[in-house]
């Protein structure tokens, strides 16, 4: 299980070194990201994708829980009016049509959704700041921590997110 750890960076020079230095922590790449202000310059950083800067991954959780209740509760009512040989056969599977069908319409809408755990970071990218977000085991969090407050005091601690989802 890993937790999300947030930082704020001052500029692209200290957001190269703090990448360098994680990955010589044995962090891997995939689980470290960046988010800047658009245009600002990312290189030798890697940038944050749409599942860390979006509500993707919320939004589809949330439209299968809500496309499942409702594809079940359409599957009682068809089973009742058409009266089926296999009525749970019947429930079961508009279940997981109304599962498929929310999931993919929530996860539409939640991509084009700026991610509401990283609104509190909106003035200082616009600053010009850079934001890092780490994914590491719960085991390594305070060292980690103790890493990145030893060689970087120009950035600041901003944060453990309590539950970091599964994907990504």
């Amino acid at each position: 299980m890993r937790k999300r750890i947030y930082w704020l960076l001052p500029d692209l020079g200290s957001a190269r070194r703090t990448m360098d230095e994680l990955l010589l922590a044995r962090i891997a790449e995939h689980h470290v990201h960046f988010v800047a202000r658009d245009g600002a310059p990312m290189e030798g950083l890697h940038a944050a994708n749409v599942l860390q800067t979006s509500d993707l991954v919320e939004a589809a959780q949330s439209g299968a829980l809500i496309g499942s209740g409702l594809g079940a509760a359409g599957g009682v009512a068809a089973a009742f009016a058409f009266d089926p040989a296999s009525p749970a056969a019947l429930v079961i599977g508009v279940a997981a049509v109304g599962a498929m069908l929310g999931t993919w319409s929530s996860s539409m809408i939640g991509s084009s959704t700026p991610s509401r755990r990283l609104k509190r970071f909106e003035e200082a990218i616009a600053e010009g700041q850079y934001l890092l977000i780490v994914d590491v085991p719960r085991t390594r969090i305070g060292e980690i921590e103790r890493l990145l407050e030893r060689t970087h005091p120009e950035a600041h601690f901003e944060g453990v997110e309590p539950n970091v989802p599964a994907f990504p």
